[in-house]
């Protein structure tokens, strides 16, 4: 679920349908990337450059351009120009590597262990994979209730359920956790952390400032469509490397 990635700069022998071969995940290298609807530029020029492991905390006032560019990179929008380049491959053949979960979960509308069914048929059915995935995102108990019927961070456990039956090497997350209770919070950041722990690549947008705090290795922050700042949590968070990233963290508005 995204928005598709026609870039420019791709190499030459990877068409953008080819999809790259599973493995570690790869570093990512953006380079001038414009994304323009009419007149509007709403991002302008971002450059940005991460590692293959760790979670990166995407952060930056409402209309920074944070959802739009998990969508590019996930290979679902198509930029006006710049470049994206996932190790040597394009967002569009990198989009089976990753999965991407949404702030509001799109469920199907059938049972929830149904949900895992359908996203594991695509290789092959197998039960015990299904229930291991709920039972590690704490919904055993509920996999033959309508998905409909789950609570908001019910929901939202099992949309990351579903993300990880992908087997993922990369996962972006839109705030997965807005509106959610405290309780929900904290078991979908387990289950992120842990999938962070076992090599897979995170990049997570949030305006949850405490969030950042606790899950970050590194900072991105975007102010007027590109990037003001990125540096590791450990630094960022003390001595931020712009005024925007200063206001914001002050819980000034920042425009």
């Amino acid at each position: 679920m995204s928005d598709v990635l026609s870039m420019t700069g791709a190499p030459a022998k990877e068409p953008a349908h080819r999809p790259a071969q599973r493995g570690a995940p790869p570093p990512l290298e953006v380079r001038d990337l414009v994304l323009r609807f009419g007149e509007a530029a709403v991002l302008d020029g971002l450059s940005l450059t991460l590692g293959p492991r760790g979670c990166t905390m995407i952060m930056g006032p409402n209309g920074a351009g944070k959802s739009l560019l998990l969508k590019l990179l996930h290979g679902l929008l198509p930029p006006t120009s710049g470049r994206i380049d996932w190790g040597g491959h394009t967002a569009p053949a990198m989009t089976a590597r990753q999965a991407l979960v949404f702030q509001k979960p799109v469920l199907l509308r059938r049972s929830v262990a149904a949900n895992i069914d359908f996203v594991l048929k695509a290789r092959r059915k197998d039960p015990a994979r299904r229930d291991g995935l709920l039972a590690h995102v704490g919904l055993a108990h509920k996999a033959g209730q309508p998905a409909r019927l789950l609570s908001g961070g019910e929901a939202q456990r099992l949309a990351l359920a579903r993300a990880l039956a992908t087997d993922p090497d990369v996962l972006l997350l839109d705030e997965p956790t807005a509106s959610l209770d405290p309780a929900s919070v904290l078991a979908i950041e387990g289950i992120v952390a842990q999938a962070r722990d076992r090599g897979v690549r995170i990049i997570f947008v949030t305006h949850d400032v405490g969030q950042a705090r606790r899950m970050a290795d590194d900072v991105v922050f975007l102010h007027r469509g590109r990037v003001s700042a990125h540096s590791p949590a450990h630094d960022f968070f003390p001595e931020p490397a712009c005024d925007a990233a200063r206001a914001y963290l002050d819980g000034r508005i920042v425009v």
